[in-house]
C-alpha cells in the first residue's frame, strides 16, 4: 500500500513538472557577446586554423558586480510574471568540470570534432527554453543617469531572435543601476514578454525546431545511406521515420546523398512521454534505436546542443 502510494505521488510530481515546463518557457538570462569583448570577458582559441571567441562568463560573473545586480532584476522581473529561471551563475558552477573551454568534443572511432560553443555548453546543464541577452551602459549628464539597454528572447534551440527590446531609461538623479534598468525597461516588458511566450506557445503546438544531421563513417563495412533494407534505400528508411516521429510531419529534407543526410526546421513534441523535456539529441537517440533494434545499425550521437544533433552510422 505504501509503495503504491509513493508511486502515486512521483507520477503526480512528474505531471505537476510538465504542465509547469508547458505553461511558460524556462529562462537563463547572460550578457551578451558585445559586453563581454568590450569589458575583456572574453576568450580566443584556435579550431582546425581558424582563430575563435567565446565568451568567458565564470569570469564575467565573478568579476563584474554590475552584471550580477542586472542579471538579477531581470530574474526577478520575469520570476514576477510566472516564469522559471536557470540561474546563470549556478549554471556555471554545475559546469565547472565540463568548462567552457572544453569547445570540441571527438569521437573515438574517427577522431573527427564538434565545436561547442559557451552557451551551448552552459545550456547542457540548465536546459532553458529561452536565453534572455542583455548589453547595458551607465550614462552619467551631470548629476542624473541612465542606463541604456539591449535585451534579446532567443530560442535556446535554434538561436533564432524571438523578441527584442532597446531604449535608454529617463536620467533620473539615482545612480542604482538595478533601479535604472527597472526604470527603462518597465515599460517594454509587457510587449517582450508576449513576443517570447508566443514563440513557446507555438512551440507547444506545433513542435520545438531543432536540426537532425545523418552521416556515415566509412569503416570499411561498405553501409551507406543509398545501402537497401527490405527494398528500401537506408535514406528513405530514415526520412519515412522523420515523417512518422515529428510534430505535424514537419520537417525539411535540405541535403541528401549516399554519405549525408540533413533534416532542418524539424518539429519535435515539447516533452518526452514520462514529462521531461524533449531536445535534438534525445529524438535523435529514438532513431538511433529504430535503426539498432529493426536493421542491426549501430550509430553514435554527436549533438553539440539542444538544437543540434548528429547521428554517425557505423561508429559506437
Amino acid at each position: 500500500m505504501k509503495l503504491r502510494l509513493i508511486n502515486a505521488f512521483l507520477m503526480l510530481v512528474v505531471a505537476c513538472m510538465a504542465f509547469a515546463q508547458g505553461k511558460n518557457p524556462k529562462i537563463m538570462v547572460v550578457p551578451m557577446d558585445t559586453w563581454c569583448q568590450e569589458r575583456g570577458f572574453w576568450n580566443v582559441y584556435e579550431i582546425q586554423g581558424e582563430i575563435k571567441g567565446t565568451p568567458n562568463y565564470e569570469q564575467a560573473v565573478q568579476d563584474s558586480r554590475e552584471l550580477m545586480l542586472v542579471i538579477s532584476k531581470i530574474n526577478n522581473l520575469m520570476s514576477d510574471r510566472g516564469f522559471p529561471l536557470a540561474d546563470l551563475s549556478q549554471s556555471i558552477k554545475n559546469n565547472t568540470r565540463r568548462t567552457a573551454r572544453n569547445t570540441l568534443t571527438t569521437s573515438k572511432t574517427s577522431g573527427s570534432s564538434l565545436a561547442v560553443s559557451a552557451l551551448d555548453e552552459l545550456n547542457r546543464q540548465a536546459k532553458a527554453d529561452i536565453i534572455v541577452e542583455v548589453d547595458f551602459s551607465y550614462n552619467t549628464v551631470g548629476p542624473k543617469h541612465s542606463v541604456t539597454y539591449n535585451l534579446r528572447a532567443l530560442d535556446a534551440y535554434t538561436g533564432k531572435q524571438v523578441a527584442g527590446a532597446d531604449g535608454t531609461g529617463t536620467p533620473t538623479f539615482t545612480s542604482e543601476i538595478p533601479v535604472l534598468l527597472e526604470e527603462a525597461v518597465v515599460g517594454h516588458m509587457d510587449n517582450f514578454i508576449s513576443r517570447l511566450q508566443s514563440h513557446f506557445d507555438d512551440c507547444r503546438e506545433n513542435g520545438r525546431e531543432v536540426v537532425i544531421e545523418v552521416g556515415v563513417f566509412d569503416n570499411g563495412s561498405g553501409t551507406d545511406l543509398e545501402s537497401k533494407y527490405d527494398g528500401s534505400e537506408l535514406s528513405e528508411i530514415i526520412e519515412n521515420w522523420m515523417a512518422e516521429n515529428t510534430v505535424k510531419h514537419q520537417f525539411l529534407t535540405s541535403e541528401t546523398t549516399e554519405s549525408i543526410m540533413l533534416f532542418e526546421n524539424v518539429r519535435i513534441p515539447l516533452l518526452k512521454e514520462n514529462g521531461m523535456p524533449q531536445d535534438a539529441s534525445g529524438f535523435a537517440n529514438e532513431l538511433r534505436k529504430f535503426l539498432r533494434t529493426k536493421y542491426g545499425i549501430e550509430s553514435k550521437n554527436n549533438s553539440s546542443s539542444l538544437g543540434y544533433a548528429q547521428i554517425i552510422i557505423g561508429e559506437k
